[in-house]
């Protein structure tokens, strides 16, 4: 994914590390971990994306997270840009949008419900490279034994946030 030099960021601290926000002037475009899997190229190095703590998308974004970090939010209500995927990726995460608070399902229900039932791998692959960690709850998919099994954020974050939606008591702050 190439992403515009124009957008805007922000850091917003989770309990489960640092987390860097990302929109244009209209969506969010991005949330990811500092140290996760598959970041984008701009945050690799130095990032070309502007500091802007009081963007209103970002802003929002904050704190509708930390609402659901507080047990006060069982639902974002964003508008996101999700544009910068192939349109298969687009599928899937539309399908991840679907998946309801506290569930979970499984790689071959996300090929099933974008009609591609033999696309599993590849429904696995685009859930590991989602932009929006979280707000698209991609932690809530499992192995088809229910097992956890990747996530780009690591299977401890994974773990918290399940048991964040549970409503069991997360294991205290990852960082």
């Amino acid at each position: 994914m190439k992403f515009p030099a124009s957008l805007a960021q922000r850091h917003f601290h989770s309990p489960l590390g640092p987390i860097v926000l990302v929109a244009s002037d209209q969506a969010l475009v991005g949330a990811w971990f500092d140290d996760q899997a598959h970041l984008p190229r701009e945050l690799e190095g130095q990032s070309t994306w502007h500091n802007a703590p009081e963007h209103p998308v970002l802003r929002h974004a904050s704190r509708q997270l930390k609402e659901y970090f507080d047990g006060q939010r069982r639902q974002f209500e964003l508008a996101l840009d999700l544009s910068y995927g192939t349109a298969f990726q687009q599928a899937v995460w539309q399908a991840l949008l679907k998946i309801p608070f506290s569930h979970t399902c499984c790689y071959a229900d996300v090929a099933c419900a974008i009609a591609n039932p033999k696309a599993v791998r590849a429904v696995g692959a685009a859930v590991g490279r989602n932009p929006l960690s979280i707000i698209v709850p991609c932690h809530r998919v499992l192995g088809a034994d229910g097992t956890l099994t990747g996530y780009a954020g690591g299977l401890e974050r994974k773990t918290f946030l399940l048991h964040l939606e549970s409503g069991q008591s997360p294991q205290g702050n990852l960082i």
